[in-house]
């Protein structure tokens, strides 16, 4: 009884001994950190790259990640979408590392102010930072402005607009706002607004823009383990060492709408909205050409409510539309169209009132849109004209360019000859000025009412005047009544 005892309590005492060492495992596996990870590949910031940011922020709360890793290469982009995502980054509860990364990239212009947000701002060997001027209320990227130290010794830099020297001022306090809070180079910070200043990743470490240089990923996270970085809760101190990477995607309605931002996209669902609904208004049918039409359009909308649009090129390519338009119903020998031409390929090109390459229509698909556009209208310019002077197919006149053939031999009645003859499958009496045998093919010359006026093939047309007249007054009246038509 005893030994049955000792057993039980033994085997007790071996599965606590066993619970108790796999408790460790188990809460390391569960304790191991973990970052969650997004990228901006080369895109331009935009209302959808601010959504995207901001959900991802959440997530990583939601996770109680260790940071959020923002691998970052942007040319710039929409003020109003970078102060969201600088709000954003400054409202986290987990710290947010701003990466800028891989080798070649940048953060330029709207680039720089989400770097400067980040609780850790670290780039890549080979990556460049600073261009941040503001050209346009609409974007932050652009050419510098002259500078006193860009102008010759002794010259005065010339005036900016009011309008502009308000624009620049703000961005500046903003960014020196965001330097003074995350520790970092002021003055540099203030001549990269200014002056459109940048600087290579070493340059930027030494000057104090950014905090470190990491070659990758995984060493970037191993130089971050054990920093402490102050968050709107309090300080918090970084583990990163070996953490779990977890990848945060756009969902595909992000996908879309970050494809429509594009203005070259913007352009085209914008002209084919256009052609759509106007094919539905000629040829009303099942619908599709006009529900793909204002789909294209409300796409196009979205976009154009995101972009700094410029009205004036808006109106151009509305111009342009009209002009390829009008061709169809004006004799203008091909000026409509030419026109039409110029004020897409002008109107593309001023869509978007921004200065930087990313942020514009490409003449590479404004040239061969407008050109296919205007081969188009004239093949169909082409087609109406030829339509308009083709003879007529159906009525009286479709008579003078057929054959016929004599039923019977024409009889005389002192003055013509008279018979009947088959043309079109069809019995007419006629007359002739010479002689016509049974079964003899004859030419219809013209025609009075239901008779025709022919003479045997080969022979030249014979009309008296007053024939001759008639046959005019009746071409003229059935020209009259296709015009009405």
């Amino acid at each position: 009884m005893r030994g049955a005892v000792y057993t039980i309590v033994f085997a007790i005492v071996a599965v606590f001994l066993c619970l108790s060492a796999e408790r460790p495992a188990q809460t390391q596996a569960e304790s191991r950190p973990v970052v969650v990870r997004l990228r901006i590949d080369n895109e331009a910031i935009t209302p959808v790259t601010a959504q995207f940011i901001d959900r991802a922020i959440k997530r990583a709360e939601e996770e109680r990640a260790q940071g959020l890793l923002v691998v970052l290469d942007t040319p710039g982009g929409l003020v109003d979408s970078t102060r969201e995502i600088v709000k954003s980054i400054l409202q986290s509860n987990v710290p947010v590392v701003v990466y800028v990364a891989p080798s070649g990239a940048r953060a330029a212009s709207a680039g720089l102010f989400i770097t400067l947000a980040g609780h850790v701002a670290a780039m890549a060997p080979g990556t460049n930072i600073g261009a941040a001027h503001p050209v346009t209320v609409g974007g932050l990227p652009g050419s510098p402005q002259p500078s006193p130290k860009q102008t010759e010794d002794g010259e005065k830099p010339p005036a900016q607009p009011p309008m502009e020297q308000k624009i620049v001022n703000d961005t500046v306090a903003w960014a020196r706002s965001l330097a003074e809070l995350r520790g970092r180079n002021v003055e540099w910070v203030t001549r990269a607004v200014r002056e459109s200043l940048s600087a290579s990743a070493s340059e930027a470490v030494s000057n104090g823009v950014v905090d470190l240089i990491a070659a990758n990923e995984q060493e970037l996270l191993a130089a971050l383990d054990g920093r402490e970085v102050r968050l709107a809760s309090g300080t918090l101190q970084m583990r990163t060492a070996g953490a779990e990477i977890r990848l945060h995607e756009m969902w595909w309605g992000e996908r879309i709408l970050a494809a429509v931002s594009n203005p070259n996209v913007v352009f085209l669902l914008m002209i084919f909205g256009f052609y759509g609904i106007l094919f539905e208004l000629y040829t009303p049918g099942w619908g599709v050409a006009g529900v793909l039409g204002v789909v294209c359009l409300v796409l196009a909308f979205f976009g154009l409510a995101i972009l700094p649009i410029s009205y004036v090129g808006l109106a151009l390519i509305g111009i342009a539309l009209a002009l390829f338009l009008a061709e169809a119903f004006v004799t203008s020998y091909g000026f409509l169209t030419i026109g039409g031409v110029i004020c897409m390929v002008i109107g593309g090109v001023m869509l978007v009132d921004s200065p930087a390459g990313f942020m514009r229509v490409s003449l590479r698909i404004i040239f061969p849109f407008a050109i296919a556009t205007a081969g188009v209208t004239f093949f169909l310019v082409s087609k109406i004209i030829q339509a308009q002077r083709a003879p007529p197919q159906t009525g009286g006149w479709q008579m003078l360019t057929s054959d016929a053939v004599a039923v019977e031999g024409f009889e005389s009645d002192g003055e013509r000859y008279r018979g009947l003859v088959r043309a079109r499958g069809e019995l007419w009496r006629s007359v002739s000025s010479s002689p016509v045998a049974a079964d003899q093919r004859v030419e219809i010359q013209a025609r009075e009412g239901l008779t025709l006026i022919v003479q045997p093939a080969g022979q030249k047309k014979v009309l008296s005047i007053q024939e001759e007249r008639k046959s005019n007054q009746e071409m003229a009246d059935s020209v009259k009544e296709r015009r009405k038509r």
